[in-house]
């Protein structure tokens, strides 16, 4: 009965910056690990950032650090991804995915949205 929601998708130019939100249903939300992860055309599914269920840990694929932050707002019961400086190559769906554990940079996540398109183009 854990159901996440992304939002806040869209298309931005090079350079833009987008914050993607994740609300997510239950009440079990704060003892989540929290992550994000995006499939391009093609490609295959690949992590992009993760954090605790306190905040306190976060980690980021080496391609989106410096850029990306992600963070959460357990009181309501959200995680965001703030995207800064966005490039062609960061065109994605988007997906929030959540797990009762430690924030894993792979893709053993317990429940996920239904992701979220980022395009970023000219």
């Amino acid at each position: 009965q854990v159901r996440l929601a992304e939002s806040g998708g869209g298309l931005v130019q090079p350079g833009g910056s987008l914050r993607l939100s994740c609300a997510a249903s239950g009440r079990t939300f704060n003892n989540f690990a929290m992550g994000w992860f995006r499939q391009a055309p093609g490609k295959e599914r690949e992590f992009v950032a993760a954090i605790s269920w306190s905040g306190g840990t976060t980690r980021y694929a080496d391609s989106v650090k410096g850029r990306f932050t992600i963070s959460r707002d357990n009181a309501k019961t959200t995680v965001f991804l703030q995207m800064n400086s966005l490039k062609p190559e960061d065109t994605a769906v988007y997906y929030c995915a959540g797990r009762g554990g430690m924030p894993l940079v792979t893709g053993n996540y317990e429940y996920w949205g239904q992701g979220t398109q980022i395009t970023v183009s000219s």
